[in-house]
């Protein structure tokens, strides 16, 4: 199972976006300031946009989501519960797990949009697709719900999952980093090898890093543990 990005091209107005590489079964972030295209990527990689030039090639990929930024471009029914059923999923399992099951016969847009992220997120990891992609998942939510994202996202066991992310303080073991700066898409490699590489590193990284220490993963903790190791 793969997607490959062969010479890709997008252009729109003064923006334009390039890069190579391939996506394989793992965990996938890729980061980048805002406005450098990420999410013109994940629309890219999903068949919502074309290519202006190369090819995006789907091998072994059966199923895909893309979970967009915004939670609310996803509503299209009148109640929680049946928002729920509209994802072909059962509303008691979903609502539970989301913490909303007194919410099921609320409108959705009488959720916050913290609430309205967590539902579709429960959703999106449900449904388990081969290539789930996530654009700012962790937007919207507190802290607690950024943590159990995280958990969510490392125990898919199969798959291609791609992060494109901004997020600084609260993330998930991955396999592999990717940056976009100025619309250029740049695979820097696997994990731990790449985090050195990392221009975009949160600051618990870049301080652990500036230390002499080497985080086996990208999360507080591993910074934390690479330090430990470094002063033990």
């Amino acid at each position: 199972m793969k997607v490959a990005l062969e010479d890709v091209s997008f252009s729109r107005g003064p923006f334009a976006l390039r890069g190579s590489g391939t996506f394989d079964p793992g965990v996938h972030l890729v980061s980048g300031p805002v406005g450098s295209g990420k999410s013109t990527l994940a629309l890219l990689l999903a068949g919502l946009l074309r290519p202006g030039g190369g090819a995006i090639r789907r091998d072994g990929v059966s199923s895909a989501l893309l979970l967009l930024q915004f939670p609310e471009h996803h509503v299209t029914s009148p109640t929680v519960a049946e928002e729920v059923r509209s994802w072909g999923l059962a509303p008691d399992d979903v609502l539970a797990r989301a913490n909303l099951s007194a919410r099921a016969n609320d409108d959705p847009f009488h959720l916050s949009r913290g609430e309205l992220k967590r539902l579709t997120l429960t959703c999106t990891f449900m449904r388990n697709p081969d290539l789930l992609m996530l654009d700012e998942p962790f937007s919207s939510l507190d802290c607690t719900a950024k943590w159990k994202t995280c958990r969510m996202i490392e125990e898919r066991d199969a798959g291609i999952t791609i992060l494109f992310s901004h997020e600084r303080a609260v993330l998930p073991r991955v396999d592999a980093l990717w940056e976009i700066e100025a619309g250029t898409l740049t695979a820097l490699g696997r994990v731990p090898d790449a985090i050195p590489l990392w221009r975009h590193a949160p600051p618990y990284l870049r301080y652990a890093l500036d230390r002499g220490a080497r985080p086996e993963n990208i999360r507080l903790t591993d910074a934390q543990e690479a330090l430990c190791r470094i002063r033990g």
